[in-house]
């Protein structure tokens, strides 16, 4: 029930989130895992999970661990995404993101800064096809 409604509400800030489908598993402020099954409408050409579908995925799971670390008067921004797409993906997609303590500090006590937060995608093979990280930015609210 919590996972439902973790992700109805998510999936109502984030629209491209929903129209994938991506699911929250679990949150911490450390960690997340969210989930992507391979379903025909984010499917490629040759029956696989598409690939920009399994970027909205990494961007989500990093995006919701870095955003509920972001203090209130402060904006979240991606500043980047890097994605290198290894092998074809199997199956469904499962996102794991953590963040460090000495990150979550550096992130409530600096106005502005940025880092990069890494995600391990696995696919139903138990394997990485895609390698991935963000760049997440904060700044300060215009007031």
């Amino acid at each position: 029930m919590q996972s439902f409604l973790l992700t109805t509400f998510f999936t109502s800030q984030v629209k491209f989130a929903g129209t994938t489908g991506v699911k929250i598993e679990k949150v911490t402020h450390q960690q997340t895992i969210l989930s992507l099954k391979n379903k025909k409408s984010v499917q490629n050409h040759i029956g696989g999970i598409h690939a920009i579908a399994a970027a909205v995925l990494a961007e989500s799971a990093t995006g919701i661990v870095f955003g509920m670390n972001v203090p209130d008067d402060r904006v979240p921004l991606l500043k980047s995404m890097t994605v290198e797409y290894e092998r074809r993906m199997q199956g469904s997609l499962k996102a794991e993101a953590n963040l460090t303590a000495d990150q979550i500090s550096m992130i409530e006590q600096q106005e502005k800064g940025d880092i990069t937060v890494p995600v391990i995608i696995t696919d139903d093979s138990g394997k990485m096809p895609i390698l991935c990280e963000m760049q997440w930015a904060w700044v300060s609210k215009k007031r």
